[in-house]
Order: C-alpha cells, then sequence, then structure tokens
C-alpha cells in the first residue's frame, strides 16, 4: 500500500503545477478530443489519388475543419476542378464528417446546394471508416455517378436515359454557361 502513495501524491503535483502555470500566465495545452486525436491519425495516413488534394485554410491549429480538391483525371469531369468542405465532429469516427461541394456542378448525386449524396457519409458509416475512404468514395462519384440514388433527380434522369445529353450538360457546365434555367460558373481547369 506505501507504494501506491508516492504516485498519487507525484499525479497531484502535476495537476498542481498545470494550474499554477495556468494562473501565472503560461499557455494551457489544450487537451485533444478523441476525434482531434484521430483526425490526426486519419490525415498522417491518407493515401489520396494525385487528383486529390487537401488544404488546411485555418492551419494546423483547425484540424476539423478542411477542404478537398478533386480533378477527376477520367469520365464525365475530366478537367473539372471540384471543392469540398468537411467538418469533422468531435464525435468522429462515432459520427461521420459533414461534407458539402462548394462548387456549382451539375451532378445526379450532388445538388445545386452542395450536398453529397453518399452513403458512407449517412446509413453506411462506421467508425472503422476514416477519411481517406471518404475523399475516395468523393473521387468515384465523379467517374461512376449514380442515377439510382440521386440528389438532383433532373440530372439523374438525363444520365439513365440519354447519356450523350448528359455529358454535352455537364461539359456546358463546366464551361461556364446554363444549363435549363441554371447557371454554372467554369470549373475547368
Amino acid at each position: 500500500m506505501s507504494l501506491l502513495k508516492p504516485k498519487m501524491i507525484k499525479l497531484f503535483k502535476v495537476k498542481e503545477k498545470q494550474l499554477s502555470d495556468n494562473a501565472n500566465g503560461k499557455a494551457a495545452i489544450k487537451k485533444q478530443t478523441a476525434g482531434e486525436l484521430r483526425l490526426q491519425k486519419d490525415i498522417s495516413e491518407l493515401n489520396l489519388p494525385k487528383s486529390c488534394k487537401i488544404l488546411f485554410p485555418n492551419g494546423k491549429d483547425d484540424l476539423m475543419n478542411f477542404e478537398v480538391t478533386v480533378h477527376p483525371d477520367e469520365g464525365y469531369y475530366l478537367g473539372g476542378t471540384f471543392s469540398f468542405s468537411f467538418q469533422v465532429p468531435c464525435a468522429y469516427p462515432y459520427e461521420p464528417p459533414r461534407v458539402k461541394c462548394k462548387t456549382k456542378l451539375y451532378h445526379p448525386n450532388i445538388d445545386l446546394e452542395g450536398n453529397v449524396c453518399l452513403n458512407i457519409l449517412r446509413e453506411d458509416w462506421k467508425p472503422v471508416l476514416n477519411i481517406n475512404t471518404i475523399i475516395y468514395g468523393l473521387f468515384h462519384l465523379f467517374t461512376q455517378p449514380n442515377y439510382e440514388d440521386p440528389l438532383n433527380h433532373d440530372a439523374a434522369a438525363v444520365l439513365r436515359d440519354n447519356p450523350k445529353m448528359f455529358e454535352s450538360n455537364v461539359r456546358r457546365a463546366m464551361a461556364g454557361g446554363y444549363v435549363g434555367q441554371t447557371y454554372f460558373q467554369r470549373c475547368l481547369s
């Protein structure tokens, strides 16, 4: 029993020193949440395709909010540049990040407000999934758009019924122009 007391006393002294340092104006060390720790691990292990880039606009102090740029190298969206914002909740990985497309585009699985229809961001999310998985999922939406699970029903119907017209609409939207009544800014690089 006497062996445990010195360790307990040392723990209390460490805590007292931290409180004292904070009172004396020394910078407090911010305690990281489990979500932040997991996100740091995910980011350190990223293995992105060459056509995807990650950017931290708020610097290293805000890893929970970042952007991903996708530049498809094949498919309908070849040559376009599309930006996504990621907001990672503190409960990550038990809750998925909130992902929004910042680039307005003509796509069956991304609506005009930037909402993304990707099953792993909704009902199929599991804590074993990670940021790398989500980015590959986004990349896959550009190489294989899915008309069976749409957010933009008009684009999905055109893709299903007339793939040539869908391709023409995508090209017109990416070049900067109207598709129907909707104007799209140029996103070709």
